[in-house]
């Protein structure tokens, strides 16, 4: 079966690429570095050609309002117009649990716009709701920094790992479409503060981590459960401390 992978050449993608292959399918790694650019449209016919199906993993270069919107509307579009020209038969896309609750974010404004044109597009869909990656938590502490300490949200946080998020997406979209949405977590369900304690600790890093109801994650005020699945999710089989060790291993 050929299936193209829009955003084949990063973190998941690249994954989801290298398992699909495994399993024997003709897979299209698309990216602006390999000839394909949802932005633009460029590729996208060509590479859609013959294709049973498509996984959307793009992703807007600029968290900012306007700049998100813009790339989610025409990407998603050219995605949708090139499906359906192609008879695609299943358009999955990754997307964030608790977009929905996120709205107070431009970001999550353009992500759940996303959702809605892949949900009306009339195309078999699955969107896949994932928590925050692990391979994120890097990026969550440097946004949290405040002085001499890392000040973060009071709220749960359930990161799942890369490799169980490729997992995940190979075997959806080789499944028959649900036309709906799937969840999917970390097997652990954890304290921000405790998680990034954890985290900084381990990379030796001695900064104190505090939790104030106050504090913004990425611009955005949350309340206790705003980055948990409300749902039942398919949980990942790699926790924190198994993750950080297997990062620590040379390929």
């Amino acid at each position: 079966m050929k299936i193209v992978v829009n955003g084949g050449t990063g973190l998941i993608g690249s994954k989801t690429v290298e398992r699909l292959r495994r399993a024997g399918h003709e897979v299209v790694a698309g990216s602006p570095q390999t000839g394909l650019n949802s932005l633009t449209g460029e590729g996208l016919d060509e590479a859609l050609n013959g294709a049973q199906v498509l996984i959307d993993l793009s992703n807007s270069p600029s968290f900012e309002d306007e700049p998100a919107l813009d790339f989610f509307r025409k990407s998603t579009g050219n995605l949708i117009a090139s499906a359906k020209a192609h008879g695609i038969k299943h358009y999955v896309a990754l997307s964030v649990v608790g977009t929905e609750r996120l709205q107070g974010s431009g970001y999550f404004r353009a992500k759940l716009l996303q959702e809605t044109l892949i949900g009306e597009s009339g195309i078999p869909y699955t969107i896949i709701h994932s928590t925050q990656f692990l391979e994120f938590l890097g990026a969550i502490a440097k946004s949290a920094a405040a002085g001499d300490k890392v000040l973060v949200p009071a709220t749960l946080i359930q990161p799942i790992a890369s490799d169980d998020v490729a997992d995940i997406m190979a075997e959806v979209a080789l499944a028959s479409p649900r036309n709906g949405i799937i969840e999917i977590s970390g097997p652990e369900r954890l304290r921000m503060s405790d998680l990034l304690t954890r985290y900084l600790t381990a990379t030796g890093d001695k900064r104190p981590v505090e939790a104030s109801p106050e504090a913004l994650y990425f611009g955005v005020k949350l309340d206790e459960t705003a980055l948990v699945s409300h749902n039942t999710p398919r949980l990942g089989k790699i926790n924190f401390d198994q993750w950080f060790a297997a990062r620590a291993v040379p390929a």
